[in-house]
């Protein structure tokens, strides 16, 4: 045996050090969904130079990374396959991964209610108990906000759909995956990449942002809320410090034992309960500042980027309360978001389907209707192509941000995909508005999509009509066929008809297959 000198072995322990075994991106994992009928790239890093090749269901393909250290290559189309197999990578080291099945692959991005997960949903036991669907995975993309665009990010791994992992997937995206997969048979795929409470802009590529002057309006409103920082993050400190105290006293006072009575009939004067205290003086919200998950492009960068150029079959996204106080823009910045992603993925025909914001009585908003203008904006945003929009108008509880009927909500999305993409035939849209006529003191609506038309339980709610002086009235509606014949005692000369127009309205106007009317309005004001 020989034996190298001892200086020569000592030079070479720094160069041993840092050479880097071959990696692959993090959405490649055991029981992983590939997506069918599309090339698939498959990539990660390695040394410099390094050859690299990936085999997979008879296929073998090889690349040299680069002087990054980045390599990809492609495999050629796969069918839908639910019988697992491993994929290999080997270069100077060698990896297996198991398990990996070729289907349907869908990622769902948002805020809090594609977050919202199938443990909170509505009869979540039961769904939970019934979650026996090993063909239908779940990775989980953690919260992570990044400066720049990141090449990798942690996950959960791929969980395939069982009793013990499916109350956290994300519900919307579940009831999805389940019923394309009873309609299918083939593996379905969820990359769930979502945060609660976070704006559009937050989601956004960095060369989308840039890429009209209109969003530089983004930037300015998070550079002047990093110039305030320190000072409300040092009010806030005091606060919460205050607060806590606080909050450590009403502890203290509620676990005291109430006093006994000494006649019967109810305790005065007991101690209230921690829930009831912290009801009534909710914990200080901290400021927002560096590093938060309203950072312009910071979730795009850390939760999005990493899982570029995954093959995808489309996207779900259910996202907008954090950006109704700025419906005017969200039209713009929407749009931008579902092209960009496009871009990026290299699949400009991918289809894109999002969720109409539910009905909720939004306390914040005295005019009532900020929602309303942000549902115009989602569904102005139906110009491009390969879109599709599902409504939750009445699906919401008023008194809840966070409605637990997921189950209707991921059926509609269902229903987009299954007409639209896999050749299932069927309605995937409601009552439409296509057109409004004046007749005498009413407005004829004239209504696409409308088989069937029909009000649930009463006359036609929600309608509202206003004359040239801009003032709406409620209003009654007369089902014609596909039409409505809408007018209302107070305006005598109709120039304008909204439906729905209200942040919580009691939308009740459906078509035959029981989806909801879109709302509507005739004018611009």
């Amino acid at each position: 045996m020989k034996f190298l000198p001892c200086g020569l072995a000592l030079a070479l322990l720094p160069a041993l050090a840092t050479r880097a075994e071959v990696s692959l991106a993090p959405l490649f994992t055991d029981h992983a969904v590939l997506q069918r009928d599309q090339p698939v790239p498959v990539w990660g890093r390695a040394d410099a130079g390094e050859k690299v090749a990936v085999t997979f269901r008879g296929q073998t393909r090889e690349a040299v990374a680069g002087a990054d250290g980045r390599w990809i290559v492609f495999l050629d189309k796969l069918p839908a396959s639910a019988e697992g197999a491993d994929l290999t990578v080997a270069g100077r080291n060698t990896l297996a991964l198991h398990d990996l099945v070729v289907g349907e692959v869908w990622l769902c991005s948002g805020q809090s209610n594609m977050e919202f997960t199938v443990g909170r949903a509505a009869n979540a036991a039961a769904e939970i108990a019934a979650a026996d669907f090993p063909l239908i995975r779940h990775v989980r993309i953690a919260h992570t906000v990044a400066a720049a665009p990141a090449d990798t990010v942690k996950t959960s791994g791929w969980l395939p759909a069982t009793p013990a992992t499916t109350g956290g997937f994300t519900a919307v995206g579940y009831f999805f995956a389940r019923d394309i997969f009873k309609k299918l048979g083939v593996p379905v795929g969820l990359v769930h990449s979502s945060w609660g409470g976070t704006p559009v802009e937050s989601w956004i590529s960095p060369v989308a942002l840039a890429s009209n002057p209109a969003f530089k309006a983004c930037g300015d409103r998070w550079a002047q809320m990093l110039a305030e920082f320190p000072l409300a993050k040092s009010q806030y400190d005091a606060q919460l410090a205050a607060w806590t105290a606080e909050e450590t006293a009403a502890k203290a006072h509620a676990a005291k034992p109430a006093p006994r009575p000494t006649v019967k009939g109810p305790v005065k004067n007991s101690p209230p309960t921690h829930a009831a205290w912290l009801k009534l003086h909710p914990k200080p919200p901290a400021p927002r500042g560096p590093g938060d998950p309203w950072t312009p492009t910071g979730l795009f960068n850390g939760m999005i980027n990493p899982l570029l150029p995954y093959a995808l079959r489309g996207a779900l996204w259910y996202q907008g309360e954090s950006n109704a106080e700025r419906a005017g823009e969200y039209r713009a910045l929407f749009a931008a978001l579902i092209t960009a992603w496009r871009t990026h993925f290299g699949q400009r025909d991918l289809a894109f389907y999002w969720v109409s914001l539910a009905n909720y009585t939004v306390p914040t908003d005295a005019s009532g209707t900020s929602y309303a203008f942000l549902r115009e904006a989602q569904t102005q945003t139906l110009a491009l192509p390969h879109t599709g929009q599902a409504l939750a108008i009445d699906l919401g509880q008023p008194d809840d941000i966070h409605p637990t009927n997921k189950q209707d909500v991921g059926r509609r999305l269902a229903l987009l995909a299954q007409h639209r993409l896999y050749g299932i035939t069927g309605d995937d849209t409601g009552p439409t508005l296509s057109g409004v006529t004046r007749e005498g003191a009413a407005l004829r609506v004239k209504l696409a999509h409308a088989d069937g038309l029909v009000a649930h339980d009463k006359p036609v709610q929600a309608l509202e009509l206003a004359g040239a002086d801009k003032k709406f009235f409620p209003a009654a509606g007369k089902i014609e066929r596909d039409t409505l014949l809408v007018s209302a005692p107070e305006v005598r000369e109709p120039v304008a008809v909204r439906y729905a127009w209200k942040n919580s309205p009691e939308a009740n106007l459906y078509n035959g297959a029981g989806l909801p009317a879109v709302p509507f309005r005739s004018d611009k004001w």
